[in-house]
């Protein structure tokens, strides 16, 4: 008797373990961000960051502040993976909508980079990668991903595509 007593709080506690850590990995993984912003409301759940800043900003008048602020890229020209088939290329052309006019000189700086991790990610789509809207969506989701990796702690909004190209 006092081994199955054992047994049950053992497993108890796994179960326990388990749903701590399944928890402890998806706020980690941002995935209770939703959540968490639904909770505390969308101020707090930056923790006094980010945008919350320019919000503060935006309500004292700095309307400077508050404008959308876009910088233009350079003309992209890439081969696309086409395995060993014709060649394919694409040509974009990408203004990025920064989230304060004080990235802007953050931008300037990390701009070789940005190409780079642009260029690298887009020399290994295919043409089917790049069909429809979802295509589009997903190129700009990943660009947006890779620009504000390098450009942190600078804020990217948006990547907004200007011309998009595929020969």
């Amino acid at each position: 008797s006092g081994g199955g007593k054992k047994k049950i709080i053992i497993i108890i506690g796994l179960v326990f373990l388990i749903i701590v850590g399944g928890v402890a990995g998806a706020y980690f993984m941002g995935l209770l961000d939703p959540v968490v912003e639904m909770i505390v409301g969308p101020e707090d759940a930056t923790g006094g960051e980010g945008e919350g800043e320019d919000d503060e900003a935006c309500k004292e008048g700095e309307e400077a502040e508050c404008a959308a602020v876009f910088y233009d890229l350079q003309e992209l020209l890439v081969n696309l993976n086409s395995g060993g088939r014709k060649s394919s290329f694409l040509k974009i052309r990408v203004s990025l909508e920064l989230a304060s006019a004080r990235d802007k000189a953050k931008m300037d700086t990390i701009m070789p980079r940005v190409i780079d991790n642009f260029q690298t990610y887009l020399r290994e789509l295919r043409i089917a990668d790049l069909k429809g809207s979802a295509g589009m969506y997903r190129l700009r989701e990943e660009l947006l991903v890779r620009v504000n990796a390098a450009a942190a702690p600078a804020k990217i909004k948006d990547v907004l595509f200007k011309e998009m190209l595929i020969q």
